[in-house]
Order: C-alpha cells, then sequence, then structure tokens
C-alpha cells in the first residue's frame, strides 16, 4: 500500500505542476490535457499492479 500512497503523492505533485505551467501560460490547454492524461495513465497502472 505504501507504493500506492507514493504513487497518488507523485500524481498529486506532477498535476500540480501541470495546472500551475498552465495558469502562467506556459503550456497550452492541449498540452496540458496530454500531460495529465499521461500521468493518469501512470497511476492507473500503478493501481492496477
Amino acid at each position: 500500500m505504501a507504493e500506492l500512497e507514493e504513487s497518488v503523492e507523485e500524481f498529486l505533485d506532477d498535476a500540480d505542476y501541470v495546472v500551475s505551467e498552465y495558469e502562467q501560460g506556459y503550456m497550452d490547454a492541449d498540452a496540458a490535457l496530454s500531460v495529465l492524461e499521461g500521468h493518469v495513465d501512470d497511476l492507473r497502472e500503478e493501481f492496477q499492479g
């Protein structure tokens, strides 16, 4: 379970970074969604193990 908790924490940190980059204008919406989808996929893979 500790691995899943670490994965969730990493996902949240990564998601916060993407949102921050988007809000500051460094990333457009399509790129932000693409990056977030990748992070969701990574988290899903970790969860399904």
